[in-house]
């Protein structure tokens, strides 16, 4: 039950109405911002990908917003983030910072974030911001202990290699260290076979995975690793990349070929698999791997799959009922036994964002097979 949406970016509506002056707020009751909930610095760093992604592809009229956009995000993660590189990342609405403990979670999306920011913006002044940020963070690449964390950095360092940084690029001798190619080069390679290292621990013939559960944002782990496919050439990392991504893609499709991803109430063991809740990011980050090998290898499935992960958020879902408005650019936060969850929240808007970025990007002019 593909929805027939016209080929252009959603609007901007939602997205401005979640963001103040400080940043975009984590949490909505329906359609409006539950100011008691607070920011995230998370939802600070998707908000700033969605909002570079949106500026590459948006006409003149949404340019003034998105730039405005973009400097509030970016004055949030300068504003968080410690002398030591990391971020605070739960913060009241009264800008004050709320007791936790540091994330590897919250530092590998800011450095993708930043990474990105680097490479896209071309005011001088603005890309400042970004290399700040990147002169503190990227040093604690060699610290990171989980397989999110490293594939974030993969994709962050990736990207950064793509682009051709070199030492002194960026300001500040402490950049410049972060930013020595042969650093990098180093620090890519040890990420991979950290992600290697955990895969083959785990994968068996009947389990392709990189830990004994798959649990949240399960396409970073492909994702990564093609990354490091990219960087180094390693076929042992493309073939465990797509080995997991078929993987992934198997347990994330119903026995109707529709989008299932897995629920947040039991996760995916090699025993069970939890239905509900379904949850926006997860098929956003599904599809982020697909695009990827697609971009890589140019497999068809992959192709297929990312045009699904699209049309689930138009009702190709479980329960039939679309979760995006295209108008104004907001997405509910999943699909519940009982239904869709009404509220819009920022994470479950900017994953329908770059849904859409995406298959505008890299799918929208194909010819379907």
């Amino acid at each position: 039950m593909t929805a027939t949406i016209s080929k252009r970016l959603p609007g901007l509506t939602h997205l401005r109405r979640l963001t103040d002056d400080t940043g975009i707020t984590e949490h909505a009751l329906g359609k409006i911002p539950r100011r008691k909930e607070g920011y995230s610095t998370d939802d600070q760093a998707r908000a700033l990908w969605a909002s570079l992604e949106l500026l590459e592809l948006s006409g003149e009229q949404d340019r003034p917003l998105l730039l405005t956009l973009i400097d509030t995000y970016l004055a949030f993660m300068l504003w968080v983030q410690k002398e030591d590189g990391h971020y605070h990342n739960n913060i009241a609405y009264d800008r004050s910072a709320e007791p936790e403990v540091p994330s590897e979670d919250c530092l590998g999306r800011c450095l993708w974030a930043s990474a990105l920011a680097y490479c896209r913006l071309k005011d001088p002044g603005r890309r400042l911001a970004a290399e700040t940020l990147l002169a503190h963070s990227l040093p604690l690449v060699s610290t990171l202990r989980t397989p999110r964390g490293w594939a974030h950095a993969l994709a962050a360092l990736g990207l950064l290699k793509r682009h051709g940084y070199h030492e002194g690029r960026i300001h500040g001798a402490a950049a410049a260290s972060a930013f020595s190619a042969d650093l990098a080069d180093s620090a890519i390679q040890e990420l991979a076979r950290y992600l290697k290292l955990s895969y083959r621990s785990h994968a068996a013939e009947d389990w392709q995975w990189y830990e004994a559960e798959m649990t949240y944002s399960n396409g970073l782990l492909p994702w990564g690793m093609l990354w490091a496919y990219e960087s180094t050439g390693d076929r042992e990392a493309l073939d465990i990349a797509l080995r997991s991504l078929d993987f992934l893609i198997l347990r994330s499709r119903s026995p109707e070929g529709h989008i299932r991803p897995i629920g947040n109430r039991g996760w995916c063991s090699r025993d069970s698999r939890a239905l509900w809740d379904q949850q926006p990011i997860d098929v956003m980050k599904l599809m982020l791997a697909c695009i990827k090998a697609d971009e890589l290898t140019g497999g068809m499935r992959y192709r297929e799959t990312a045009r699904a992960c699209r049309d689930w958020f138009y009702g190709d879902n479980d329960t039939g009922v679309p979760l995006a408005d295209h108008e104004e650019g907001s997405c509910c936060d999943g699909l519940q036994e009982c239904g869709v969850n009404l509220n819009r929240g920022a994470e479950s808007t900017i994953s329908y964002l770059l849904a859409e970025v995406m298959y505008e990007g890299h799918l929208a002019n194909e010819k379907q097979p």
